[in-house]
């Protein structure tokens, strides 16, 4: 009998050759080093003390009369102004933060030092809202606060970006239509900045209400977004 062919067995029949395609298992060091959990609470973390430290900037002088009390109220309206704005921006960074997080099944070490940098402009906030309080009518005062902003936003982007390319992190990849929507999201912000610090210099009080509106702009243009049913979708992963 001859030689059966390389690829044909018995009866004619064709062999089948298993080939194990799994890649190879992550080491516990690689798994432990991959866990957002950590880069969560550790941001958590950071988010409640920029804006513990925020509330702290507050306060008045004690042992003062009734009109001096009254006068000192008065003198911090700009100082509670400046907090009531910064808190709503802080928080719509920490909530655009944990709706990222919760799309991300596995970090690396990039994700790790892009979430530091995105960090490190957050926590200026509170030293450019006592700037603001201190000197809200100032054109340097308001550029300041804007730049800080523009800064933790363009790192929000980048951090964004970076794992919306990489699906072998997420949990579901976005696809490109996806990818547009949350890129033009987290970018619109910046506009609104640049508007605010451009408007600083020839009207003061229309920059520092530009600022305080914009939380709220972000939020209704989300909940628009959601009623919208080529767009529902895609933001309805956002807050």
């Amino acid at each position: 009998m001859g030689e059966l062919p390389p690829d044909r067995g018995p009866a004619g029949g064709r062999y089948v050759v298993a080939v194990d395609q799994r890649l190879p298992e992550p080491t516990p060091a690689q798994l432990r080093l991959g866990e957002p959990d950590r880069v969560k609470a550790f941001s958590d973390g950071v988010f409640a003390i920029v804006i513990t430290i925020l509330v702290l900037e507050i306060g008045v002088p004690t042992n003062l009369s009734e009109a001096s009390l009254r006068e000192s109220l008065e003198e911090t309206g700009p100082e509670l102004l400046a907090w009531v704005i910064s808190f709503m921006i802080t928080g719509m960074y920490w909530v655009s933060h944990r709706d990222l997080f919760n799309q991300i099944r596995r970090v690396t070490r990039d994700v790790v030092w892009l979430n530091l940098l995105l960090l490190l402009p957050v926590c200026l906030i509170p030293f450019a809202a006592s700037i603001l309080g201190g000197y809200h009518d100032d054109p340097i005062a308001l550029r300041t606060y804007g730049s800080v902003l523009i800064a933790a936003s363009l790192m929000r982007w980048v951090l964004w970006a970076y794992v919306a390319r990489r699906p072998s992190l997420l949990h579901e990849p976005f696809d490109a239509h996806s990818r547009r929507i949350h890129g033009l999201l987290t970018l619109a912000p910046i506009a609104a900045y640049v508007l605010a610090m451009a408007l600083a210099g020839i009207a003061p009080l229309g920059s520092l209400v530009l600022y305080l509106v914009i939380p709220g702009l972000y939020f209704i243009l989300v909940t628009v977004m959601r009623q919208h049913p080529e767009t529902a979708d895609v933001v309805d992963d956002l807050s």
